[in-house]
């Protein structure tokens, strides 16, 4: 659930029309009177009641804040769900629809959290504008009707454009990026509460449709006296839902380490073992096929988005209980989407696990011994675990300051990516890595919620993590337009390719991650595709979908849409998908390696070499 990024208007006298040629103060000042300027120069706190509708979804939502900006608190009720996010003046906090509240430090959060307030306390009405930049960016016109735009940046936050009525003066929208969505807040139906003139109607489009907006309209307006800062914090996380068989202090479990990613048995609502993704970067899911053989009804469309440029809708559900082993949580929100597995990953996967899970435990995945434990947190002993590095949360994700080739940077921990070290595309464009980077091919290299990701691939520079340092791994530098590895937001991710050095052992509470090398040799470390293509399954066989330029593939003439029916004169129904692709990956050069192909007069030929 997005966080409820409200915008009021009000605060100081000014004058009641823009004069012409009207500057950015001139808009500023009209806005306050058209609000009732006067009303909101009185202390308080705003305590507003919403009914919501949208994305399939109806329920209440609630936000409470301080009048001079000092604070704010949003929650959420919509079907199944519930959740709520926050800001004391300082901390930003997130509690998500499972129930545990968290410090949020990492991505974009904090400075989202302080526009929120900024806007809430109408700080660009003082003298100093609350410390923002202001730019004006002139009036504009849309379907008949002029606005005065202007991009405003708070102290401590982030740049958003602010749409004015140019009749009205009241505010018309917001537009603010937020991870790697660009939401637009429009506001309609102003009245006054208690002197102060505010919308009634809030519309929120996330970009992924006007079918898929959401609205939110008022029902109940109090104004309260000034509230504390304390009464604005984090709330403690009070839970009972998680326990491992027999109070033991732990429970181990294996897993299948297949293209990086972890694969093991989840049992839902106490049924059959059903194979499952773990991913550090995800949460609880459920595919559409699995809902439906379990008979667990889901209601809404919400948009998810991740790696590559597009998104997908996902309904919501609560299950009674999920088991891995001895572990299980209970009544459990979880989402249910199709996230491109069986097609990307040739493995039939039910399901996700993700941080729910993960931080109702101390969680450790073994990649050496291919095995997971959920410890009991009130027993862990890390004199044992390896180098302690600390972690920030960016909404449930974990994400650590580290450095690439000497240059800070952030890095998310993420299981659930096949990658090593993905660099975010403005991180590459900020420090010119691209124009470094001189052996490497651009090729495809993931597949995410959002579809498919493209990369150049090479062999990097020292990646450090705190104390820790990996020597030039395998480094992916995105290409993508769009998603996480598009946003400034959004840190760098360290993926399955590289965690799989190590014991990787994550104590949320105490927001640390532990790393213990696993002992030599790692199998498949660093490696990437010799051939040049990237390959999904097809129920033929395995479909071409890319051919990289200037590869061994595009030689042979292999081309997108092309399907391989056997190799090597082995029929593709006896081979799987990450075996074939881990074949392409590590014989060695040199080998020729043959495809048949569906409807073709003659095999092909490639002749496998390294690319990076």
């Amino acid at each position: 659930m997005r966080a409820h990024w409200f915008l009021f208007s009000a605060f100081v006298a000014g004058i009641a029309a823009c004069p012409a040629g009207a500057t950015g103060l001139d808009v500023l000042a009209a806005n306050a009177a058209a609000s009732g300027a006067a009303a909101w120069d009185r202390p308080g706190t705003f305590d507003l009641d919403y009914a919501y509708s949208g994305q399939g979804l109806t329920g209440t939502v609630r936000t409470r804040y301080d009048l001079f900006g000092k604070g704010f608190v949003d929650t959420y009720v919509t079907g199944p769900q519930a959740g709520a996010s926050g800001f004391d003046g300082t901390n930003a906090w997130e509690k998500e629809p499972s129930g545990i509240a968290s410090d949020q430090k990492g991505g974009d959060t904090l400075p989202l959290a302080f526009n929120e307030a900024y806007r809430d306390g109408n700080l660009w009405w003082r003298r100093d504008r609350g410390g923002a930049s202001i730019a004006d960016k002139g009036e504009t016109t849309e379907k008949d009707a002029s606005f005065d735009v202007l991009t405003v940046t708070p102290r401590n936050g982030k740049h958003f454009d602010a749409w004015f009525d140019a009749k009205t003066h009241l505010l018309a929208r917001t537009v603010e990026v937020q991870g790697s969505q660009t939401i637009t807040t429009f506001f309609s139906g102003y009245a006054p509460v208690d002197g102060r003139v505010i919308a009634h109607k809030i519309v929120i489009d996330d970009g992924s449709g006007v079918s898929n907006r959401q609205t939110e309209t008022l029902t109940l307006a109090r104004v309260l006296p000034v509230e504390p800062a304390a009464s604005f914090a984090q709330p403690q996380t009070l839970l009972h839902d998680a326990s491992l068989a027999g109070n033991a202090a732990e429970t181990t479990v294996p897993f299948r380490l297949i293209n990086n990613h972890i694969f093991a048995d989840v049992s839902v609502n106490g049924g059959k073992p059903l194979l499952f993704i773990f991913d550090t970067g995800g949460h609880s899911l459920l595919t559409a096929e699995t809902s439906k053989e379990l008979r667990i009804a889901a209601v809404g469309a919400e948009t998810m988005t991740g790696g590559g440029s597009g998104f997908v809708q996902g309904g919501i559900t609560r299950v009674a209980s999920l088991s891995v082993g001895g572990a299980t949580i209970t009544d459990q929100p979880v989402t249910v989407t199709d996230f491109g597995s069986a097609a990307t990953e040739g493995i039939d996967v039910k399901g996700m696990i993700g941080y729910e899970f993960f931080a109702r435990f101390v969680t450790r995945f073994d990649y050496g011994a291919h095995t997971i434990t959920f410890i009991d947190k009130s027993r862990f002993d890390p004199k044992d675990a390896g180098t302690p590095v600390p972690i920030v949360l960016y909404n449930q994700l974990p994400q650590l300051a580290g450095s690439y080739d000497g240059i800070p940077g952030l890095f998310c921990i993420d299981t659930g990516s096949r990658m090593p070290l993905l660099l975010t595309g403005p991180f590459v464009a900020a420090h010119g890595l691209r124009a470094q980077a001189s052996n490497g091919v651009e090729a495809m290299t993931g597949w995410g919620v959002g579809g498919p990701s493209r990369s150049f691939v090479t062999h990097g520079g020292e990646l450090k993590l705190g104390d820790v340092t990996i020597d030039h791994p395998l480094t992916m530098m995105s290409l993508d337009t769009g998603g996480s590895a598009a946003a400034e937001a959004f840190p760098n991710n360290i993926g399955g390719g590289v965690l799989k050095r190590f014991v990787v052992t994550l104590d949320y509470d105490h927001y640390t991650m532990y790393l213990k090398p696993v002992p030599p040799p790692v199998a498949d470390l660093d490696t990437f595709d010799r051939s040049g293509i990237w390959i999904n399954s097809d129920p033929q066989g395995f479909k071409i979908v890319e051919v990289s330029r200037g590869t061994p593939a595009e030689a042979a003439g292999l081309k997108a849409g092309d399907v391989i029916v056997a190799v090597d004169g082995k029929p593709a129904s006896a081979m799987t998908l990450y075996g074939l692709r881990e074949r392409l990956r590590n014989q060695a050069p040199g080998t020729v390696v043959t495809f048949s192909l569906k409807g073709g007069a003659k095999d092909v030929s490639v002749t496998l070499r390294d690319l990076v």
